[in-house]
């Protein structure tokens, strides 16, 4: 597909209607940068399915055309896919010092070697046509970027995640001054994060997390465990801080924890006296009151570390009465259950569980409303494209910037896929190519679709039987069975009566193919099929998978 010049197009691959799979295409002539690559954790339903990435069957059909991948900050739904992307496009990534540490680790797991390019905020890098520059924003976790892309067509700004942190943990203020000085300059399309559209008012100060600490560290008698995102190291830090404050030694549990707190004390990311952390073997040496462990599980993960501790399954940690835990983070959509359980399970051990919250024990890392505003009024560019949220976090977004006097014309609620054509006056929605999610399950990328989340799903609720029967191939008759072999379905030495009649009617099935000459294998496994799940539902209104099995002799 021909582009013409002096446009320049913007096509999401992922992160539009949907929490994560971040990765937006920005495409000038032949030329192509990409923003982010980040994975999705499955839904509900999505069985067996350990994560979702974006289809990146666009970039590979022009693989050719790709400068490189630059990043925003090095949370997984925005890094999470690179090891699979990096098997199939090798370009460079660009980052700051945290984010391409923390991707390091994760390509090292999968055996990936890439091109890792690190930039700083202030930095300006020139990808062909494009020229980006990294500007420094506040989030969940360190080294955050927005990014200017200058075009030949004009500017775009990607603000990243972002919150308009005043306090932040570091003391490194989001650099209002290079939004303002792109708002006068000339900004033809601002995409900005949407997740929290919905919230009226101002997000809180990371540094209020450190105050809750503080007293809830006050209060404490017994050791304090605290679970959180592994990622958030401003988190992290305040948890230390107020460690030393009380005396406190400090362990770190779960393989993500270590692996953040290591690359985050060895970039410089992290300040930790000498002699305050301790390994989790040691914890037993020092009296209760003296030890803090930091630990992975915040979202009730069910191998994470703090529910093997809440389920008393922990090799090295066992919750005892008195301990004090704290849940410094909320759940992600979808994982409330799974948390609330967790806790359940803390406060039978006779645990005294921090999660509410209203405990100020957890601040987000989004802008609400006011920040939304603040930065559309500093940037105020031709046109807008809301990103990152969920389709209702998209629509308040464009809402909101329509109450600042934005034309609702100018602004594109985008789907995954789809192509939006701008020259520096005018912006469409021109086309769609191919995107969607790849599923990963174990080793395998892409090899489980639609029709095997189907199976998997008819198996998990209704079962499977498996119908053996052995045929005479030169007389076509049945020379043994029908057996029938039940998993899931029904308990068979308590529903021998059902078993039997069961196999009786997949002996008239085969009687009735033998009378009416059928011979084809798959015809008389499709006969016996239909047959038994026909007398299946009428009996039991279930629909187990029914699978025949026909040997020969």
């Amino acid at each position: 597909m021909a582009r013409q010049p002096n446009k320049v197009q913007i096509i999401p691959l992922g992160g539009m209607g949907e929490i994560g799979k971040n990765m937006t295409v920005i495409r000038y002539d032949d030329e192509i940068i990409v923003i982010d690559s980040g994975l999705m954790f499955p839904e509900d339903d999505m069985l067996g399915i350990d994560l979702v990435i974006p289809d990146i069957t666009y970039l590979l059909d022009n693989r050719d055309l790709v400068k490189a991948i630059v990043l925003t900050h090095g949370h997984e739904d925005h890094i999470g896919a690179l090891p699979y992307v990096l098997k199939q496009l090798d370009v460079p990534v660009y980052g700051t010092r945290l984010t391409l540490g923390i991707l390091e680790g994760r390509l090292k797991e999968n055996g990936v070697s890439a091109k890792l390019h690190s930039v700083k905020p202030g930095d300006q890098v020139q990808l062909g046509s494009f020229k980006i520059g990294f500007i420094r924003v506040s989030h969940s976790i360190a080294d955050s970027v927005a990014l200017s892309i200058k075009t030949p067509v004009g500017v775009i700004v990607h603000t990243g995640d972002f919150k308009l942190d005043q306090t932040p943990v570091d003391g490194k203020v989001t650099d209002f001054h290079k939004f303002a000085e792109l708002g006068d300059q000339g900004v033809l399309v601002l995409l900005a994060d949407s997740t929290n559209a919905e919230r009226p008012g101002y997000t809180q100060s990371e540094k209020s997390v450190g105050i809750t600490f503080d007293e809830t560290f006050r209060n404490a008698r017994e050791r304090i465990i605290i679970a959180s995102f592994s990622s958030n190291i401003h988190r992290i830090q305040q948890a230390v801080a107020t460690a030393c404050k009380y005396r406190r030694k400090v362990a770190i549990l779960g393989r993500s924890m270590v692996n953040v707190v290591n690359i985050a004390l060895e970039l410089g990311y992290l300040n930790v006296p000498e002699g305050v952390l301790i390994d989790v073997d040691e914890i037993n040496n020092y009296p209760a009151s003296g030890i803090v462990i930091l630990t992975t599980g915040s979202q009730g993960e069910p191998m994470s570390a703090l529910t093997r501790m809440a389920m008393s399954d922990h090799k090295k940690v066992e919750i005892v009465p008195g301990d004090t835990v704290i849940i410094s983070a909320t759940p992600i959509p979808g994982n409330e259950k799974l948390v609330s359980r967790t806790i359940d399970y803390l406060f039978r051990q006779g645990a005294e569980v921090v999660y509410e919250s209203t405990s100020g024990i957890h601040v987000s890392g989004h802008a609400s409303q006011e920040e939304l505003k603040l930065m559309h009024n500093l940037i105020r560019p031709k046109f807008f494209i809301p990103v990152h949220g969920e389709y209702r976090h998209l629509i308040k977004h464009s809402q909101l910037a329509q109450t600042l006097g934005m034309p609702k014309e100018n602004i594109f609620i985008a789907e995954n896929g789809q192509t939006i054509e701008f020259t520096s006056e005018t912006g469409a929605i021109t086309g769609k190519v191919t995107s969607g999610n790849v599923l990963v399950d174990g080793l395998g990328v892409g090899d489980v679709g639609n029709i095997v989340l189907r199976d998997r799903r008819q198996l998990s609720q209704d079962g499977i039987l498996i119908v053996v029967v052995t045929m005479d191939k030169q007389r076509g008759q049945v020379a043994a069975g029908p057996d029938i072999v039940s998993r899931g379905f029904v308990y068979v030495r308590e529903s021998e009566q059902l078993m039997d009649e069961a196999k009786e009617r997949v002996k008239q099935a085969l009687e009735k193919c033998e009378l009416n000459g059928v011979t084809e294998w798959a015809a008389i496994k499709s006969n016996v099929r239909d047959t038994l799940g026909k007398y299946l539902y009428e009996r039991t209104r279930r629909r187990p998978m029914i699978l025949p099995i026909i040997m020969e002799v």
